[in-house]
């Protein structure tokens, strides 16, 4: 009975399109963001920091950028891992070659670089799509990591590849710790998702949610297929890319191309499979899946083999996580496509009409 809007009046165009139009979903996100910022690093551990608050913040928004692509606009891409890379090292670049440059503008010429190259790959978009277009950006992938392995200037002429950075400030604070880390993930992450989620609620998004649904048909009516599926190729490249240079300057420190493999475009991919396409909530709701369950059951298979009298290996927790991965992709495919969001949207649905019979 609780969450209603019973005597919630709009008397305006205004108010009637705001973001959370139900008071009591406001007050939950105000609430939740008030919690994220200023009770997690009262309470949290540095192990708890390290190995699941920060990786949820930036999976969270590499999954925000990947959902922007293929769950608004229909377009499959299996080269997120590339613009991720593109990202890093961009900002690396930037940050090592120009003295004295802020970490966050170094973070979003990253993801202007990372938008350019995005728009690059995504050219064979206006020609192909479905499985092809798949193909064509997973050549993004392969591309990226003979870029970096051959290319000495990308690694500041590193022969390995690999790369570090230290001394990261934001605005004269020194970020090194993990509560520090977290908060710079956390305060990127609010600000990028709530403009992508006013973004997809508006003409730009409207263009993607139609190349989504008939492409031929949208261009009937006037929009022009070019411009909707570059500009969702170069904005979910940026949001990936400046995902990346956290990936590598705030998560990892010092990386190489392997850490930008195929493996995470498919991650990423499985992220917003689960978590629901075409939804923003979805985006942190599949980021928290994957990166919680492996945790879960490395903590939850040798229990478990020890109760029923077997011995299981990390070689077998490794491979059961993949069984595990495997099996609720199709589930969620078959039984529920739109993912975590639509269960939860239900929910939602049921609760304003509690306790009454429906």
């Amino acid at each position: 009975m609780f969450y209603r809007e019973n005597g919630q009046y709009k008397t305006s165009y205004r108010a009637d399109q705001q973001v959370f139009p139900i008071a009591q979903d406001r007050w939950a996100i105000l609430l939740l963001i008030a919690f994220a910022f200023f009770v997690v690093p009262l309470l949290g551990s540095d192990y708890m920091f390290r190995a699941i608050f920060i990786p949820f913040l930036i999976m969270a928004l590499a999954a925000l950028g990947v959902n922007i692509l293929v769950g608004y606009c229909g377009q499959i891409s299996l080269g997120s891992g590339a613009f991720m890379a593109v990202g890093a090292y961009a900002a690396f670049n930037f940050f090592v070659r120009i003295p004295g440059i802020p970490l966050l503008l170094a973070l979003v010429l990253g993801g202007l670089c990372s938008a350019a190259f995005g728009i690059l790959f995504g050219l064979p978009s206006l020609r192909v799509k479905g499985l092809y277009l798949a193909v064509a950006t997973l050549a993004a992938q392969f591309f990226a990591d003979w870029m970096f392995l051959r290319i000495k200037w990308f690694t500041n002429e590193a022969p390995s590849g690999s790369v570090s950075v230290s001394g990261l400030q934001v605005l004269g604070m020194p970020i090194e710790s993990p509560i520090s880390k977290y908060l710079l993930c956390l305060s990127i992450l609010v600000v990028l998702a709530l403009a992508a989620k006013n973004l997809v609620r508006g003409a730009v998004g409207r263009e993607w949610m139609a190349i989504r649904d008939m492409d031929v048909a949208a261009a009937v009516i006037g929009i022009r297929p070019m411009y909707a599926k570059l500009s969702a190729f170069a904005v979910s490249s940026f949001i990936v890319g400046i995902a990346g240079a956290l990936w590598g300057f705030v998560y990892l420190g010092s990386w190489e191309p392997a850490a930008f493999s195929v493996d995470l475009s498919f991650r990423l991919l499985f992220m917003v499979i689960i978590g629901g396409m075409g939804s923003i909530m979805g985006s942190f709701f599949g980021a928290g899946f994957i990166v919680i369950l492996p945790i879960f059951l490395n903590q939850f298979l040798p229990l478990l083999g020890h109760l029923v009298g077997v011995e299981i290996s990390t070689a077998g927790i490794s491979h059961a996580e993949l069984i595990i991965f495997g099996a609720l992709i199709v589930w969620f495919l078959i039984v529920e496509p739109h993912g975590l969001a639509k269960l939860w949207s239900l929910s939602k649905q049921k609760l304003r009409l509690w306790p009454f019979p429906h």
